[in-house]
């Protein structure tokens, strides 16, 4: 690197700190000397050992000093010099000595610890306790005791006592709130060779460091130059206004389907038990109706059923099976409970509608939903009791490899190339499947949603047909964490703005 070219794009911050770094100086030092201000010292060292002109030093400095009690004894007395006074050149009762000091019971036992220890006191059992001067504790009585003349010392570098003061500060820093150790960072700073070499060089004085209005006006840059543009320099980061990710993945989501030739559903999530459970052939029995798995409404508490036709015909399917050629599940099948208003537990619901809406239809169709659902679920690294979920239906002549085929395609899409299909159980579907992937930080696989072909019961029922149905739905909670490289479900909805402002886009 060319030092001339170096020296001449420096910024005048760094033109005044660099003079002074031919010997290793402190921020403090710097401060002194340059007379700027503490963060304009700061920033030019920054400057400077980007440019790799500075090495910069940071040191962790450790100092003793005075804590609430050690002040007020330095002010006052220490409570084992109040306690030697009181002894005198006599043999004075422990009782005798309380009341002249008015220590309390923690000091006083505090100070006949580190007396005897020092051999400054013995004690007499007679019938009270008296305590008396030793010949050697004697010159106590005019002299400093070590503790307070380390405490006249402070502050003082832990690192620089001698055996004489650690011992003593040993002692003191198990004693209540004698003293303290504070630490403190030190930085410091000094030249690099490259540095040297831009010192000798020197700095031209005609310098022009910003253009102004009154530099075009007096014509000053035809006289001058202008300081040299660092192109390496650090710049603050810029954030842009966007779109919650969670929002994104759902816009990336939408778009998936639309581009696979789906019309996207759509309804309240507040649903009767007919539509999230009765009319999916989920009988009322079924644990998942219970209130510790659903959310039930209180106010109101029921909803309206739709026609009486398919009121009739989802009863007759429960009970014997009705025309679907099923045995239904054999019992009497309640309307009011039927009525009750649920949060949904799942956009399945809104298939269940479509298919309800398209009674005589017969002509194939693709529909999608992305939508929020509830279930009464333990928070926990992978499960949360509110959720977006997306659901996918096929109507027509297909068969259980399309829906393989359209679920690899859709998770190809989100970014997963290795998936597996498990056999599972639905009330609604047969054949049923689970869909996980691999989740290599918890070392176990990841359920993603359920998925299969609805059954006869819920198709029939509905519709007045008998065609196949491809069913999915997946939870877009789990499917979008891996991709932004989050190990922990609950993370998605931390709303960290340090995260939301670098965290990764979904692009098609």
């Amino acid at each position: 690197m060319n030092p001339q070219k170096i020296a001449n794009s420096l910024h005048p911050l760094e033109r005044k700190v660099i003079l002074y770094l031919k010997e290793s100086k402190s921020v403090e030092e710097l401060t002194s000397i340059t007379g700027l201000k503490k963060i304009e010292v700061m920033r030019a060292l920054q400057w400077l050992k980007n440019k790799k002109l500075v090495e910069v030093r940071e040191e962790k400095q450790e100092t003793i000093t005075l804590d609430t009690n050690g002040k007020k004894y330095v002010e006052t007395e220490l409570p084992e010099r109040r306690f030697l006074n009181a002894v005198g050149l006599k043999t004075t009762t422990l009782k005798e000595i309380e009341k002249k000091t008015g220590l309390d019971k923690n000091e006083i036992s505090a100070s006949i610890g580190i007396l005897r220890r020092r051999n400054i006191i013995y004690a007499i059992k007679k019938k009270e306790l008296e305590i008396s001067l030793t010949d050697f504790g004697r010159k106590y009585l005019t002299t400093e005791l070590p503790e307070e003349r380390f405490l006249k010392k402070l502050p003082l570098n832990l690192n620089e006592l001698n055996e004489e003061d650690l011992k003593i500060f040993n002692e003191l820093k198990r004693r209540n709130k004698i003293i303290k150790i504070e630490t403190k960072k030190e930085k410091t700073a000094q030249l690099t060779e490259l540095g040297l070499e831009v010192l000798k060089v020197g700095f031209e004085d005609n310098i022009i460091n910003k253009l102004t209005p009154k530099v075009l006006l007096t014509r000053e840059w035809t006289k001058k130059k202008f300081r040299r543009y660092d192109i390496q320099a650090q710049v603050p980061n810029l954030y842009f206004g966007r779109r919650h990710f969670v929002n994104k993945a759902i816009e990336y989501i939408r778009q998936i389907w639309l581009e696979m030739g789906f019309k996207e559903m759509k309804s309240s999530i507040v649903q009767t038990a007919f539509w999230d459970f009765d009319s999916l052939f989920t009988p009322q029995d079924h644990p998942a109706r219970e209130m510790q798995d659903t959310f039930f409404l209180k106010k109101p508490s029921v909803g309206d059923l739709p026609n009486k036709r398919v009121v009739m015909a989802v009863k007759k399917a429960h009970e014997n099976g009705g025309d679907t050629g099923s045995t239904g599940w054999k019992y009497k099948w309640d309307v009011e409970k039927a009525k009750q208003l649920v949060l949904r537990t799942h956009t399945t619901v809104l298939s269940a509608r479509t298919l309800a809406s398209r009674y005589g239809n017969n002509e194939p169709a693709k529909y999608f939903s992305i939508g929020r659902v509830y279930r009464n679920e333990t928070l926990d690294w992978s499960h949360l009791f509110e959720f977006n979920q997306t659901e996918g239906i096929v109507i027509g002549d297909v068969t259980f490899k399309n829906l393989i085929g359209y679920l690899k395609e859709f998770f190809k899409k989100m970014n997963y190339d290795k998936i597996r299909l498990r056999p599972a159980y639905f009330p609604y579907t047969e054949m049923s499947v689970e869909v996980e992937v691999f989740d290599k930080e918890h070392d176990s696989w990841l359920e993603l949603g359920g998925a299969g072909m609805f059954r006869p019961e819920v198709v029939k029922t509905l519709t007045g047909r008998d065609t196949q149905v491809l069913a999915w739905g997946l939870g877009l909670a789990r499917i979008i964490k891996n991709y932004h490289q989050m190990n922990d479900i609950r993370e998605i909805y931390n709303n960290d703005i340090k995260k939301l402002r670098t965290i990764k886009e979904w692009l098609l």
